[in-house]
C-alpha cells in the first residue's frame, strides 16, 4: 500500500454542472472524470460496477477491440466492487465513487466515513473463504493507497490501473 500519490478532497475538479443521464447523484467532470454519489443508495455494487461500464464505454475502453483491452476492463470492473464492497463491509458504506483517467492509467477512489484502513489479509490463503477483496486489489493494480480527510472522519481509498495499450 502507499500513500505517495495523495488525492484530497480539496484537489478535486468542480462538478461540471451538467445534468446526470442516468440519475440525479450522478456528475460528469471534463470528460476525464466522472463522479457518482452512493449515499443512501440501495443496489450499490452494482450500481457502481454499471456506472464504471458506461464511463469505460464513453472512454473507448468498451467494447474492447482486443483481449487486453477486454482484459483491463473486466480488472477494473472488478477493482471497483471489491472497494465499494469493502466499504460497505468495513466502514458503514461508500459516499462516492470517483472515475479519473489519464493517458496512461484510470485512478479509482472510493470515499467512506469509515475509520479504518483496508488491507489485504496476511498471510493471504487462496482456500479460505472471505478476505480476498484488498488482495485482489494489491495484484491488479499498478498502486493504491489511502487518504486520510484530515480531522474530519473517513477517508478516501484509491486505486490505479494502467490503461490497456
Amino acid at each position: 500500500m502507499s500513500t505517495t500519490r495523495p488525492f484530497a478532497a480539496d484537489d478535486r475538479e468542480p462538478d461540471s454542472g451538467e445534468p446526470a443521464e442516468v440519475g440525479e447523484t450522478e456528475t460528469r467532470e471534463a470528460e476525464t472524470a466522472r463522479r457518482l454519489r452512493l449515499t443512501g443508495e440501495s443496489g450499490i455494487v452494482p450500481r457502481a460496477r454499471d456506472f464504471t461500464r458506461q464511463a469505460l464505454r464513453d472512454w473507448g475502453w468498451l467494447p474492447a477491440a482486443t483481449a487486453d483491452r477486454r482484459a483491463a476492463a473486466e480488472d477494473v470492473l472488478l477493482v471497483v466492487s471489491e472497494l465499494v464492497t469493502n466499504a460497505c463491509l468495513h466502514a458503514g458504506g461508500p459516499e462516492e465513487l470517483l472515475l479519473r483517467r489519464g493517458p496512461k492509467s484510470l485512478r479509482l477512489e472510493v470515499v467512506d466515513s469509515g475509520p479504518g484502513e483496508p488491507a489485504p489479509r496476511t498471510p493471504h490463503r487462496a482456500g479460505r473463504p472471505g478476505g480476498h477483496g484488498m488482495f485482489i486489489v494489491q495484484r491488479l493494480c499498478l498502486d493504491w493507497g489511502v487518504v486520510r480527510n484530515g480531522d474530519q472522519p473517513g477517508k478516501t481509498v484509491w486505486a490505479e490501473l494502467a490503461a490497456p495499450s
